[in-house]
């Protein structure tokens, strides 16, 4: 029985997780939970799993939470950095399911890897921030990554039986999002409400915007370079809109191999939790003669340039990326708030971006000091748009 560790337990890919290891319960047992502000559905999730410990934002959540648990119950209660640390680094833990959303995934999962735990990956600010460090410290520590989003899982179940340095390049597929075929008029036009209905996922708030704008490509992409050791020139992108065919890898006598599936992200999730095996499910197969013709569009980088202001900062690489990442997050916030336009969110991370001066081979803390930079900058340049 493997015993997991779930940062993120209240989020889409948390949720998702959980309803994986409840359909397995020979297979799996839960040690312990992080979550944000969203107690009642993280009291369910303690009084259906029963995890040792669970962690939360701030004191005042673990109080309220404490609260709402049964006197009884034998789940101690953390919160703030220290809590995220335990439920990481705890005791008896085999797997540590990396799924809060943003930069705030990236301390927790390195003090999983501190630990020596098996990181099942889905927050991919982690690598994009800090791929060098996270990577080095996992081999250092004979920590496994095991990615869980969709296209790098494809990828990584790709390359199972070959040889990296036989890998060409890697392709990234994108549903293109909600907006593939609008105008550039019409995204100018376009509200919260509608960035938010995907047509093909159903996923956070966060990463719904950023499917939309498309920078949730362009950071997959960063994140694929540092998983799979490739240039980033390696890493190509196709809009593929049915979202069937998750990724393919091209190899160097011209074959290429695809990884197929029904957009449903218990499909990846479980291959990271039971890797190297793959778990019995019960869900009807794909059937290939309802799915109809398949499609793959070159991007457009006009309309959606946030996927070529990834590529650019991963060119320059050091701070760049996490520049990248929190002005970004910051901006979707933004938008989210309808204080912005969603035009305006590549907008303000390119302006950031061009105020940034790159600090290369970057610590931990240097990281983090160039994520609160633009964070603020980007914070500055919205508060002048509305003036």
């Amino acid at each position: 029985m493997k015993r997991i560790s779930l940062l993120g337990s209240t989020g889409s890919i948390g949720c998702s997780t959980l309803d994986v290891i409840g359909s397995y319960p020979k297979e799996f047992i839960v040690t312990a939970l992080a979550a944000g502000r969203n107690l009642g559905l993280l009291k369910s999730q303690i009084e259906r799993f029963r995890p040792r410990l669970a962690a939360v934002v701030d004191e005042e959540h673990a109080y309220e939470l404490r609260r709402l648990l049964n006197a009884n119950s034998a789940t101690a209660v953390f919160f703030g950095p220290e809590g995220y640390r335990e439920v990481a680094a705890v005791e008896g833990t085999d797997l540590v399911v990396s799924a809060m959303v943003g930069a705030a995934g990236l301390i927790p999962t390195l003090d999983a890897i501190e630990a020596g735990k098996t990181i099942a990956l889905a927050n991919k600010e982690t690598l994009v921030m800090a791929g060098s460090i996270v990577l080095q410290m996992a081999e250092a520590k004979g920590v496994h990554v095991i990615p869980v989003d969709s296209e790098h899982s494809a990828i990584f179940q790709c390359l199972q039986g070959h040889k990296r340095e036989d890998v060409r390049r890697i392709i990234l597929t994108a549903s293109g999002g909600p907006f593939l075929h609008a105008s550039a008029e019409e995204l100018r036009e376009v509200t919260p409400a509608q960035a938010l209905r995907h047509p093909n996922w159903t996923m956070g708030r966060k990463i719904t915007i950023d499917s939309a704008t498309m920078m949730n490509k362009g950071l997959e992409v960063i994140e694929a370079g540092w998983l799979f050791g490739l240039p980033v020139k390696a890493v190509d992108v196709l809009i593929h809109p049915q979202s069937i065919v998750h990724s393919l890898v091209e190899y160097r006598d011209g074959s290429m191999i695809a990884q197929l599936g029904v957009p449903d992200m218990r499909i990846p999730i479980a291959y990271a939790l039971a890797f190297p095996h793959r778990l019995p499910r019960t869900d009807p197969p794909m059937d290939l003669l309802k799915v109809g013709p398949l499609e793959f569009l070159k991007p457009d980088l006009e309309r959606f340039p946030s996927l070529q202001l990834a590529y650019d900062a991963a060119g320059r690489g050091g701070t760049m990326p996490a520049v990248l990442n929190g002005a970004n997050e910051r901006a979707v916030e933004a938008f989210i708030d309808e204080k912005i336009g969603f035009c305006d969110i590549c907008f303000v991370v390119e302006e950031v971006l061009d105020l940034h001066d790159v600090q290369q081979e970057p610590t931990i803390d240097a990281i983090l000091a160039a994520d609160r930079w633009a964070r603020d900058e980007a914070g500055k340049i919205i508060k002048g748009m509305k003036n």
